[in-house]
Parts: C-alpha cells; structure tokens; sequence
C-alpha cells in the first residue's frame, strides 16, 4: 500500500468511498456527494492523501480550513474516509499518520474533528493519534428527520505553534 498526494483524477474512486460513508448515515451530515470542484475548494491542498493498493484506492484524508483569517491559518478540520471492505486493516491509521506528519511540515498546530457520537470507530482511530475529546453537541442538527448529537475531537501538535 501506498499513502500518496490525491489527484483530481482520482474522484472517481474517493468520491465512491464517501458515497458510501454516506450511505452508512454515521460519518456525515451530508447526503449527496459534492462535485469535484466544490469539493477541492473546500479542503486544503496540505495533507490531502490517499491510500492505493493495485491502482485503488482504500481510504482518503483531507483537512479543510477552520476559519479563513490568517490567525487561524494552523487551524483545521479533518475528514477521513476508508472503504467499507478495506476497514479495520491499518488503513485508517496509516493516513492519519501522513496527515499528521503533513499538517506539521506546513505549520499546523490544530486538527479538529467532529463525528457522530455513535462513530466509535473514529473516535477510537483519532484518540489514538492524540486527539482528546472537547466537546459534545446535542441535537446539533436533523439526518434523515433524526436529531443527532455530535463530539469533538482535537489534536493540538506537540512540535508546531509551542512558542
């Protein structure tokens, strides 16, 4: 496996893989899969990766800004996705690593994350890169006519913005 910078030519296949984390109604309040253009407008060009194997790809990461003013520029927000038959293989934590190792080589000192409580699984992946949990939002918004609630994680770097 490979964790490699994502191209737009590889769309097809990322934007598959958050179809289905949609589909799955615990990963996003979403419910139709952007374009490719407002999605690349939306996320940083910064630790955008993916993970391939044999020409396809299992999982993709990306961070999206916070907030566009400059103080916050080391600010952002995570999305990580794997697909559904590549989950639990180490996928997920080989991306996490890279987007980490990325976002600190171009000056990042913060990653949050926001999921649904019931995501155990991604709220185990992201404390165990550091994140710690700093908040809980109840019946932040409707899914499907469903209130849900929401945690948020953060993950504060160790080596960037300390001074």
């Amino acid at each position: 496996m490979e964790i490699r910078k994502m191209r737009a030519d590889d769309w097809e296949q990322v934007s598959k893989i958050y179809a289905d984390g949609i589909a799955g109604r615990n990963a996003t309040f979403e419910t139709v899969v952007p374009s490719w253009e407002y999605w690349d407008e939306k996320h940083l060009d910064v630790a955008r990766l993916v993970a391939e194997e044999n020409g396809e790809i299992l999982g993709w990461v990306a961070l999206g800004a916070v907030s566009h003013r400059e103080v916050y520029r080391g600010v952002t927000e995570n999305s990580i996705y794997i697909a559904n038959d590549a989950q639990g293989k180490g996928i997920g934590s080989a991306l996490m690593q890279a987007m980490i190792d990325d976002s600190e080589a171009a000056g990042i000192w913060m990653i949050l994350c926001t999921t649904f409580e019931e995501n155990v699984a991604s709220i185990g992946l992201h404390k165990k890169f550091g994140f710690r949990m700093i908040g809980y939002r109840e019946r932040i918004a409707k899914l499907d006519g469903i209130w849900r609630n929401t945690v948020m994680l953060e993950r504060r770097s160790p080596v960037v913005g300390n001074d």
